[in-house]
């Protein structure tokens, strides 16, 4: 009931005012479970999605936007909770993967869509980044689900880092055909299939977004942009103090 008003006011304003364009909605499941596996380019990609479907599909969030303090917190977590987020603590890196793993398997098993972003985190810059193996493909082979790709488009441009007042204009979202790999069922324990079904849905969401894909992990590729950009500030930093130095030798010759 929540998820019913929340998707009226939300989705219905976002429709709205964005007017995103869709292709390939006939490729979602008018009833049972389903896996949709998405590039991951914005905040709102969490929103986009849902409020193009008919069907209520469940994504997980950090357990910290239901735990934080005050009236801020409080309603945040109303918010969560009412567009179908599930919460996952992220403190520990392989616990966290196993939460997630469980609640995807929990959502998968009561018949519903399961939303899961295969890079595991939000793109740097906007290209497409090496799928992680755990999450996705082990629900898909534990419950034998199809797992339907799907890619955000344009949705980074809305609300760049930075940028308080978004951007009116159409994002886009490609839902490809269904991918079967129940004839890996069961052989979630295997890490050289989970890799290989795990690329090969990575594969089909480059070719349904035309991102440039880049093969390693999109957390690396933070790591090495924040490292790069320390690096110029602090050689940016000894400039500075080496300008300053040489100013202060030019004034003490004038003075001389």
């Amino acid at each position: 009931m929540i998820y019913g008003a929340m998707k009226f006011s939300i989705g219905g304003s976002l429709k709205l005012a964005f007017r995103p364009w869709v292709e390939g909605l006939e490729n979602i499941p008018e009833r049972g479970p389903a896996i949709l596996a998405s590039n991951h380019l914005s905040f709102s990609d969490s929103f986009f999605l849902p409020a193009v479907l008919d069907r209520k599909v469940t994504f997980i969030a950090k357990a910290e936007y239901f735990t934080s303090p005050g009236v801020k917190g409080k309603l945040t977590a109303a918010f969560f909770k009412g567009v179908g987020q599930l919460p996952v603590d992220r403190s520990g890196a392989r616990g966290a993967g196993e939460a997630a793993i469980r609640a995807g398997i929990q959502v998968i098993e009561s018949g519903n869509l399961f939303g899961i972003y295969p890079e595991g985190t939000r793109s740097p810059d906007g290209r497409l980044y090496r799928g992680k193996p755990g999450g996705l493909a082990r629900v898909a082979l534990a419950t034998g689900a199809p797992v339907i790709p799907v890619a955000m488009i344009d949705t980074e441009k809305i609300q760049p880092p930075g940028q308080v007042v978004p951007k009116l204009m159409r994002p886009g979202i490609r839902i490809g055909k269904p991918l079967d790999f129940s004839r890996y069922q069961g052989m979630d324990g295997d890490r050289f299939i989970l890799r290989s079904v795990t690329d090969e849905v990575m594969y089909e969401i480059m070719k349904l977004s035309g991102q440039e894909y880049v093969d390693i992990y999109a957390t690396a590729a933070k790591r090495q942009i924040a490292d790069e950009a320390k690096a110029r500030a602090e050689e940016a930093k000894r400039e500075r103090k080496q300008a300053a130095a040489d100013n202060g030798n030019g004034t003490e010759r004038s003075g001389a």
